[in-house]
């Protein structure tokens, strides 16, 4: 009688456990979906309001290449003196003090992105230095031909990250 009475209960229970369990899936279910749903309008709406942002730090970021560009910025900077050295050093602080303007740019563009823009930098710098110590340099005008020749060889070190810049954006749409 007492395996009866267990059995009667067991078969009472058992369909209040499967609706239950059951219950308790579709409700895990529809929590997790709306969950997923709640982040992903959030991440939409911060889209929204950070691609503004990071689209003008690539517009920055070509703005400057293009700035230092050594075509472009031998013929906005000129020289104050006859002297070389002088002249290299004007650059390379005009370069930096470009640079330093666009620092906080590093936020919203890739760590790639930001790489490639540090080296062209520092590779404009080389070529300015390496074209100073040169024994045909002996004066600031003769230092603008020398770079500016060299370029005629090469592309400028900032065309290549200018292009890289253009792909990401490209990428970002």
């Amino acid at each position: 009688m007492d395996i009866d009475k267990i059995i009667e209960l067991i078969f009472s229970i058992a369909p209040a456990l499967i609706v239950g369990g059951i219950s308790y899936y579709f409700f895990k279910m529809h929590t997790d979906n709306e969950n997923n749903r709640r982040n992903f309008l959030l991440q939409k709406d911060l889209q929204k309001e950070t691609f503004p942002l990071r689209l003008q730090a690539y517009e920055r970021m070509a703005l400057f290449l293009e700035r230092v560009a050594p075509s472009k910025l031998l013929t906005r900077v000129n020289p104050t003196s006859s002297n070389k050295e002088d002249y290299e050093a004007l650059l390379i602080a005009t370069i930096e003090q470009e640079f330093e303007h666009n620092l906080s740019q590093q936020i919203y563009v890739s760590d790639q992105c930001w790489s490639i823009t540090q080296a062209a930098k520092n590779a404009t710098i080389q070529l300015i230095r390496k074209a100073t110590m040169q024994e045909s340099t002996d004066s600031a005008t003769k230092l603008r031909e020398v770079v500016l020749t060299d370029l005629m060889d090469k592309p400028a070190p900032s065309g290549a990250a200018l292009a890289f810049i253009k792909q990401e954006v490209s990428e970002m749409w």
